[in-house]
């Protein structure tokens, strides 16, 4: 029974992290057990200090029922979130707060077989810093490019760690328990728990970012795919270009909208004599601040830097009109590093769905900017490691009570 109390237990803390605040019968209906054990799993965490009476709903007409909340501090996540050039950690509470500034360091991932121990070197450091107790932390979430297995754990692009997944490589080295996911199949999940695919059935989130990833909501659900690689958007082969992508092959989407592409156009722009805020900025070498300062002079009216993500954003809207014509979403959300620039980005996407998507189909889809953009992939990379929350538990319970064979 005590194995069957965690897992209730557990239930309710899932809940609670992703909803907020939850009356005692909404809780008792979402983790389908009795009102009387949901109540006494309660009084149980409240007087364990996981979780506190945040004050009455509001009413509906008869009493008004108390509704509780997760304590901050009752536990923390890691979460880690990785692009091909660069790598953020942050440590949140229960009320998805970082408890301390993130952690930003460049970790090129291509053809670096110390990446992983360097990854797990400033995993470590992270924690050591914050004065938190790894056994207060839930576990750790990454958010990572490339084909990436959740249920084993491996990424069959970047980190090799020989014989043992990446999940079990960092797990041994930290310990604490360590998920991996595909990024942009974390951003649409941070989208879906918190974001603009709130409570919506069939939703696109493409992660603009140095590819242009992908994300699915079918059904209510998080869609992965048979091996979990479903979302290559970027490798759309929608061109006749003779550019090599990122995959070996050429043509693909991320040859003529990844924000690396803009910013190739950009310096050789500069280069050719545009005017622009950007000739102060570029060429740069860090990458990541020549993205922000694009995305930053567009924001600010910069003709050029409007003109190259116009450009992106058209090539974009192709992939999306294929995206619609297939599985008839509700809405399109755009997401990731590269969402900044907001709507700039949503005439051009527009203008394509008008020239190359049936209207019919075209006309039921919403364009939607993400409220999360770049903090998503931290946010999903959290979600992961409470999305597993009950599975762990679970497993251990069946592992117990299965029968032992004579």
């Amino acid at each position: 029974m005590a194995d069957k109390n965690t897992l209730y237990k557990r239930k309710i803390i899932r809940e609670l992290y992703f909803t907020g605040n939850l009356s005692c019968l909404d809780l008792s209906t979402r983790i389908k057990t009795s009102l009387p054990l949901s109540t006494k799993m309660l009084n149980e965490l409240i007087g364990e200090n996981v979780i506190l009476e945040t004050g009455y709903a509001p009413s509906t007409g008869g009493r008004r029922p108390l509704t509780y909340s997760l304590r901050p501090d009752s536990l923390y996540i890691v979460a880690v979130a990785m692009d091909q050039l660069f790598t953020r950690i942050v440590i949140m509470d229960m009320q998805k707060k970082p408890v301390m500034d993130v952690s930003k360091f460049e970790l090129h991932l291509t053809k670096n077989h110390r990446a992983p121990d360097t990854l797990i070197e400033k995993i470590n450091e992270h924690i050591h810093q914050s004065g938190i107790r790894k056994e207060e932390i839930a576990g750790i979430g990454i958010s990572m490019p490339g084909f990436v297995d959740a249920k084993k754990g491996v990424n069959y692009s970047f980190l090799g760690t020989g014989d043992k997944s990446l999940a079990q490589y960092i797990t041994e080295r930290t310990g604490i328990l360590t998920f991996v996911e595909n990024d942009s199949s974390l951003v649409a999940l941070a989208e879906f728990r918190f974001g603009a695919a709130r409570n919506k059935k069939t939703v696109m989130v493409i992660n603009l970012g140095w590819g242009i990833g992908l994300g699915m909501i079918l059904n209510g659900e998080l869609f992965r795919g048979h091996n979990g690689f479903a979302g290559e958007f970027s490798h759309l082969p929608l061109f006749s270009n003779n550019k090599l992508c990122s995959c070996g092959k050429s043509g693909c989407l991320e040859t003529e909208a990844s924000l690396l592409e803009v910013i190739g156009e950009a310096e050789e722009g500069i280069r050719n004599g545009r005017l622009s805020m950007l000739n102060k900025y570029l060429p740069a070498e860090n990458l990541d601040l020549a993205a922000r300062a694009i995305l930053s002079a567009a924001e600010q009216g910069d003709k050029f830097a409007v003109e190259l993500l116009s450009r992106a954003g058209y090539n974009i809207g192709r992939g999306v009109a294929i995206l619609i014509h297939l599985l008839n979403p509700e809405t399109i959300i755009l997401s990731g590093r590269g969402a900044s620039a907001g709507k700039i980005w949503q005439a051009p996407i527009q203008q394509a769905l008008n020239e190359h998507c049936i209207p019919r189909l075209a006309d039921s889809t919403g364009i939607e900017l993400s409220t999360l953009g770049y903090n998503a992939e931290l946010m999903g990379a959290a979600a992961l490691v409470m999305e597993n929350y009950i599975r762990l538990e679970k497993n251990k319970t069946a592992k117990k009570e299965m029968p032992v064979s004579s």
